[in-house]
């Protein structure tokens, strides 16, 4: 019998990014603005996070976020985001060469997503170097490999609630009553923005009298 040899070799590889693992959903047992330790099924996952995701979640006993799974040569370690669009601004910081996952932290630590994008898109390099780690060379690099990447790439929600299942909830009715489902997003997500504290019937309310 004739072995086929892979050629992959795991230690030629620092980071491998891996996307098994979607949201995680439980009690929150430990936090700090660095880091979250999440408690479900009998099992405590410790979850890195930054600043953004801890200013949203510190009220909380209960909590759903969004993962990044990385596996290193040495290590398994999970990145957690209160919402899409942080978690989406992380990724695309990690494709930038120089840029790993403690920096693209400390990136959404100091300024958020939103932030972020809004440099990027501006060219401001002076927002980016307030960020502790970033200088000039690596301030120019992100603008440059993810000017065209960021637009393309969802904001997600940047809007505020102190659930997101009123969000989804409103998103879901009005779907089901034949809305598009992007027109739904942005019509919502304008109202939320605005006021963060509208409950599902008022949401649906008011949008249905928009689209």
């Amino acid at each position: 019998m004739q072995v086929v040899k892979n050629n992959y070799n795991f230690a030629d590889y620092k980071v491998y990014i891996n996307y098994m693992y979607e949201y995680i959903k439980g009690n929150i047992t430990e936090l700090t603005p660095a880091c979250a330790i999440v408690e479900t099924c009998g099992i405590g996952y410790f979850i890195n996070i930054s600043l953004q995701t801890y200013g949203q979640i510190r009220q909380n006993s209960e909590v759903r976020l969004l993962l990044h799974y990385i596996v290193r040569d040495d290590a398994h370690i999970l990145f957690g985001f209160f919402d899409e669009d942080e978690r989406n601004v992380f990724r695309l910081l990690l494709s930038v060469n120089g840029i790993g996952a403690n920096t693209a932290r400390m990136m959404l630590s100091s300024i958020t997503s939103h932030e972020v994008r809004m440099a990027i898109e501006k060219d401001d390099i002076t927002k980016l170097k307030t960020v502790k780690g970033i200088g000039l060379k690596t301030a120019q690099r992100i603008i440059v490999d993810l000017k065209d990447k960021i637009s393309k790439t969802p904001a997600g929600n940047i809007f505020i609630s102190k659930d997101s299942r009123v969000r989804d909830e409103a998103v879901s009715a009005m779907i089901t009553l034949g809305f598009t489902k992007n027109s739904v997003e942005k019509c919502i997500d304008a109202l939320l923005l605005n006021e963060p504290d509208l409950n599902v019937e008022s949401i649906i309310k008011r949008a249905l009298k928009q689209l």
